[in-house]
């Protein structure tokens, strides 16, 4: 850059701008009228705000992240209970929810994998595969022929019977 720069041409902006001058002493009724409402209503309000904010802040509630408590099984029902009935049917469809999204996880695992190894997939992904398999096997043996309207009472008569299945091939191979 030249040293004999043509300070006419490029002429700097002031530092500072000067304010205003009033051309009359009466106030204006603009800034009156913003105080009173700062004032009268933004105010009161702000500060009822602000009052309900920290009485929120001191217990939170995450409602993405409830809790249920567990309770009991539909086995462990009484006869004719019929809110331990529905409590355990509630349970129920949560947990298969659960196991719906944990096998979707692990078919999502299993794809990025694949598709970060590319040909090399069945060597390096073969832990995935094998979590997979086991763990759509274990969804299978628990929800597996229950159909769309399965419910806590047929998946726990299909476990009874599963159980009752294995005993006899034990005894079976026993004998």
């Amino acid at each position: 850059m030249p040293e004999d720069s043509d300070w006419e041409a490029y002429k700097v902006p002031p530092t500072r701008t000067p304010a205003p001058e009033r051309a009359t002493a009466v106030p204006n009724p603009v800034t009156i009228l913003q105080t009173v409402f700062n004032y009268v209503v933004d105010a009161p309000v702000t500060f009822v705000r602000e009052w309900i904010e920290r009485q929120r802040a001191k217990n939170k509630f995450y409602y993405y992240h409830q809790k249920f408590r567990r309770v009991p099984d539909m086995s462990e029902c009484l006869e004719g209970d019929y809110l331990c009935f529905f409590e355990a049917e509630a349970q129920w469809r949560r947990d298969r929810m659960v196991d719906q999204e944990i096998v979707e996880i692990i078919r999502e695992r299993l794809g990025a994998c694949k598709m970060r190894e590319g040909p090399n997939e069945f060597q390096n992904c073969a832990k995935e595969m094998e979590q997979l398999a086991q763990v759509t096997k274990a969804y299978q043996d628990r929800y597996g022929d229950l159909g769309v309207h399965g419910n806590a009472r047929t998946c726990l008569m299909k476990q009874k019977h599963r159980m009752m299945e294995e005993r006899k091939a034990q005894a079976n191979a026993s004998q």
